[in-house]
């Protein structure tokens, strides 16, 4: 999600558009603005003097500084990255999602905004792993049960932005039989080497293809405790994987965040919920579900 020049932050999901076919936000007209939900502890307005923020233009090799791209280097993670579709106020929209090792090979781990927004629970939630230019290679899977951390649940703390699905088997196999699973890592610290991935479907994008970003996470040093990583996906890239320790060859990383929001007066920024014991727990409870 992203804060407005109030400091409210509008969450990463973007809703389906309309008939006509152009894109629809159901917040401020910005190219990343979303469903609105206001942490209870964030103030509703900016001091003039914003504290200084880190330089972000350092990349990774092979990253897109300041923006991103088409993911064009295969790998495990084109396979277990998918796009989320669901049910928002009676209205269809879409994020991002990752399937992940777990006991029970359904576990989608994707942003709290993602599975519950301004006090309800999203409906029809489905996860299209390996999802490209409107194919479905690996299948729909419908999720038979959504959560979110307790903070998430309980007041949509942008802090704890961290949401799962476990989805139903499919043609009688289970997820990540199917599409494979990435590693997670939790209480990592900040300043990490980081790729993060997903599919906006705001402008420019228009969530037909997997897009990244890469580069070294700074603490944010405003209203929350999570990750900044230079990056400009959009509306329907929220709950798309970070990982640490990703390999490029290989497609394949230990999760550390989810994308979550973004400042509009700091454009070309993501951030990210830290994985923390929190987050630790919901895997937990997904995975044992």
């Amino acid at each position: 999600m992203r804060r407005t020049a109030r400091g409210i932050p509008a969450v990463h999901c973007i809703p389906a558009p309309r008939p006509a076919g152009r894109s629809l936000d159901l917040a401020t007209p910005t190219k990343r603005s979303a469903p609105a939900a206001v942490p209870r502890s964030a103030p509703r307005t900016v001091s003039p003097t914003l504290p200084r923020l880190p330089e972000t233009a350092q990349t990774l090799p092979g990253a897109l500084p300041l923006a991103g791209g088409p993911w064009t280097g295969g790998g495990t993670v084109v396979k277990t990255t998918g796009r989320v579709f669901f049910t928002y106020q009676g209205r269809n929209a879409s994020c991002s999602g990752d399937a992940v090792t777990s006991g029970n090979k359904s576990t989608v781990i994707t942003a709290g905004h993602c599975v519950k927004l301004q006090g309800a629970w999203h409906t029809n939630w489905t996860f299209v792993p390996g999802y490209h230019d409107g194919q479905a290679p690996y299948g729909k899977w419908p999720a038979a049960k959504t959560l979110s951390t307790p903070q998430g649940t309980a007041s949509e703390d942008i802090n704890y932005d961290v949401g799962a699905a476990v989805v139903a088997p499919l043609d009688g196999k289970k997820l990540t039989d199917v599409v494979g699973g990435q590693g997670l890592s939790f209480n990592a610290g900040y300043s990490k080497a980081m790729y993060a991935f997903g599919f906006p479907a705001a402008a420019p994008y228009d969530g037909s293809k997997l897009i990244y970003c890469s580069g070294t996470t700074f603490k944010d040093p405003l209203f929350s405790k999570d990750h900044g990583l230079s990056c400009n996906m959009t509306g329907g890239s929220g709950g798309g994987p970070w990982f640490t320790s990703f390999d490029e060859k290989t497609g394949t990383g230990l999760q550390s965040s989810v994308n979550s929001f973004g400042y509009q007066f700091l454009p070309n920024t993501m951030f990210g919920p830290y994985f923390g014991d929190d987050a630790k727990n919901l895997y937990n409870e997904a995975q044992s579900s």
